[in-house]
């Protein structure tokens, strides 16, 4: 087969056509990136154990695997990081909180952002990237995604803070802006079954699917300064529950974003 065929046949089992033509880059040794190139080789002939792979690969997400657990790396906010089961796949639609956590903390010198189960490090390295001169401390319960975070970080070179607990319970100090992406789903939402190869500690908060945010927003107010602002991620319809939550802590200027699907995806408050 050649390259056309290869990325045809992916679509015929069924793989959408973005999806198809990252795994046959990285079945064929290429940079994700380079899909100009999958253009200008498109009759050349494929190696029999590129074929071999891409179809591994194939099979594994038509398993409901994430792409970026297939090929080791995500994109996010215009940086490449190394994603692994140990974290969540990072969503794009956990920019729209970056973007918002960064729009709280302008005009300041030297915000100081804490990001509160920060996975693979996305949201904290995030801020870093864009704020070099914010401190940033990230943290998380588990260690092996504190591990990848602390990989990410060195691999781009940004200086963000990690510390094991479990939310505030090991975090010292105050700062301008708490952000978070914590687990949202119910228990048995019926959606699990397409996320088994995600961490289900990452994922799953109680019947209701808020009981990690509630943690999170009566405990946040002790941890920020006068001014600074929480803002967290949440499900599709939590939206109202969690400004409830935020208005009955005493936060001010609740509101939410939308996502790039105009869902209102996050909300926050001011202390």
């Amino acid at each position: 087969m050649n390259v056309a065929q290869c990325l045809t046949r992916g679509q015929v089992l069924g793989l959408p056509r973005l999806e198809a033509q990252i795994l046959f880059l990285h079945a064929a040794g290429k940079s994700l990136q380079d899909r100009a190139w999958l253009l200008a080789h498109d009759t050349d002939e494929v190696l029999p154990e590129h074929i071999a792979a891409y179809e591994a690969f194939a099979q594994r997400r038509l398993q409901h695997e994430p792409v970026a657990y297939i090929v080791g790396q995500k994109e996010f906010f215009g940086l490449s990081l190394i994603i692994d089961k140990r974290v969540l796949d990072p969503r794009p639609d956990t920019e729209v909180l970056v973007e918002w956590a960064l729009a709280c903390g302008h005009g300041l010198q030297r915000p100081k952002y804490l990001d509160l189960g920060t996975g693979s490090g996305a949201i904290a390295l995030a801020l870093k990237s864009q704020l070099p001169d914010a401190q940033v401390l990230a943290i998380d319960s588990s260690t092996d995604a504190l591990k990848l975070a602390a990989q990410n970080a060195q691999h781009l070179a940004l200086n963000v803070s990690f510390l094991q607990s479990n939310w505030f319970s090991q975090v010292q100090g105050k700062f301008n802006v708490l952000v978070s992406n914590p687990p949202y789903i119910e228990d048995f939402d019926p959606h699990l079954t397409q996320l088994t190869h995600e961490p289900r500690q990452a994922l799953t908060s109680g019947p209701d699917g808020l009981q990690d945010i509630r943690n999170i927003v009566q405990n946040a107010p002790n941890h920020l300064e006068v001014g600074g602002w929480l803002l967290i991620e949440h499900g599709w319809r939590q939206a109202a529950a969690v400004r409830a939550l935020l208005e009955q802590a005493g936060f001010k200027q609740v509101k939410s974003k939308l996502d790039l699907a105009g869902i209102e995806r996050c909300s926050g408050g001011q202390k």
